[in-house]
């Protein structure tokens, strides 16, 4: 059986436990600069922007402003999109699944040019280049 000393030194613990990891004071979204910005209890202010996170990345201003933050602060909730962030995964750069995050690099490297990829054009046109489509 649990007692109220087992309890106590729970909350302890977990008391604890929030004060010596980073969480949310408060949380805002600044339309000037177009950026979710997280005080947290260290002193530090996170400026983040919205179209890099998944779940926020189409997201209007006004469903930006409305923001919650979880009871240990360690979570950021936007009620009209039904959408949660997790204060250290942001902080570790996490900023979606592991799926989403894939694609997001994908297309940055995609869009990247390099002498490398370049010359494998050029290569590549010296051969005939693309395929050309087909009609069926």
């Amino acid at each position: 059986m649990i007692t109220d000393a087992d309890v106590q030194a729970a909350e302890m613990r977990m008391t604890e436990k929030l004060n010596s990891t980073p969480h949310a004071i408060t949380a805002r979204y600044d339309r000037r600069v177009s950026r979710i910005v997280v005080s947290l209890n260290t002193g530090l202010e996170l400026a983040i922007p919205p179209h890099i996170v998944e779940g926020l990345s189409h997201a209007k201003p006004s469903q930006l402003a409305e923001i919650e933050i979880s009871p240990t602060g360690l979570g950021l909730h936007f009620p009209t999109l039904d959408a949660d962030l997790y204060i250290p995964s942001l902080l570790e750069g996490l900023f979606g699944s592991s799926h989403w995050m894939a694609v997001g690099l994908g297309k940055l490297g995609g869009s990247s040019r390099s002498e490398a990829k370049a010359a494998a054009s050029r290569s590549n046109g010296k051969l005939g280049g693309r395929p050309r489509k087909t009609a069926s």
